[in-house]
Parts: structure tokens; sequence; C-alpha cells
């Protein structure tokens, strides 16, 4: 599945949520993760591929279900926006899912904690992100589309200050590339 997305930096949390609701989006979800990126040790992924690969540990603060899944995602165009490639399957374990990883050489970087509100507005998704404050400490709004007229469109909505728009990736954030 390919999705066009873009981060909204500088936000009042608060405020996005309130707008959100008032331009009718509904909430679909409210979340902890844990994210575990792994990597190659030459960082193949990184570097050649331009992408990661990731388990995400879900706890639904709506429903109190758990899920692991398993994903490969890169990056295959970029301007104004990110337009990025995701393949992903649940797992049903873990620590095993995990050894099998490093058995191809693939290791375990730092997890990432993160707390994530998505909302659907007709085929917009809005998702507040806040990290571990060690790890990134300023939340922001992604945007995730499947068409940039969309994008246009959530961007009005919303009234976004377009000069707070990045198509930078959590890491460039982070890095502050």
């Amino acid at each position: 599945m390919n999705e066009i997305e873009v981060k909204v930096l500088n936000i009042n949390k608060e405020e996005i949520e309130k707008k959100l609701l008032e331009i009718g989006a509904k909430l679909i979800k409210d979340e902890e993760q844990i994210n575990i990126r792994f990597d190659t040790e030459d960082r193949y992924l990184r570097n050649i591929y331009h992408g990661y690969l990731r388990i995400r540990i879900t706890k639904d603060n709506l429903t109190g279900e758990t899920t692991n899944t398993l994903t490969i995602k890169r990056n295959i165009a970029r301007d104004v926006v990110r337009v990025n490639e995701e393949i992903e399957t649940e797992i049903s374990n873990v620590d095993e899912t995990i050894r099998i990883l490093d058995a191809l050489k693939y290791y375990k970087k730092k997890p990432g904690k993160k707390h994530r509100k998505s909302y659907i507005y007709e085929n917009i998704l809005f998702e507040i992100d806040e990290w571990d404050k060690e790890i990134y400490p300023h939340p922001y709004l992604e945007i995730e589309v499947t068409g940039k007229n969309d994008l246009e469109k959530a961007i009005k909505l919303l009234n976004i200050d377009k000069q707070n728009i990045t198509a930078k990736s959590i890491d460039e954030l982070v890095k502050g590339k």
C-alpha cells in the first residue's frame, strides 16, 4: 500500500482536536505504541532501501485490545509530501519474531514509545502523535491522504500555516535535519 503523508509541526494538540471535532472528524483510534525498529549492521534498510523494518506493539485505549504488527516501509518519492510503500502483517509472538530477525542479522534498535490519536474525515486521516520526550519532545499532526487534492482540503479545513508542514521523517526530526 502506498501512502501520501506530511507532518504538521508546532501544533497545539488541544486546538487541533477541537478543530477536528468541529469539522465532523471521527475519533477512530486512541492508542499507546511501542515501536521497535531493526536494521542490519551496515544500515542497509536506512541507507540503501530508504526505509525501515518495525515491530509495533499497539494497545488500543478504546477497546483494551493489543495487536502486534511487523512492517517494512520505504520512501519511494518525496517533494512537498512523502510517498511511502508499506507492507505489514500481524504477528502473534513478538519475542520469537525478534529472534527470527536477529538470526537474519537484523538488529534491534532502541524502542520508542508513542501516544497516537487518529481521526478520519472523508478520505483524510489525521493522526496526532506524541513520542516519549527523550525521543521527540513535541507533538505533531500527521496527515495521510490518497491524493494531493485531499491534502489541500485538509490544510484549508484546519487553517494550517504551510510553513509548519514538512515531509521529514521522525528520524530527520529527531536529528534536527
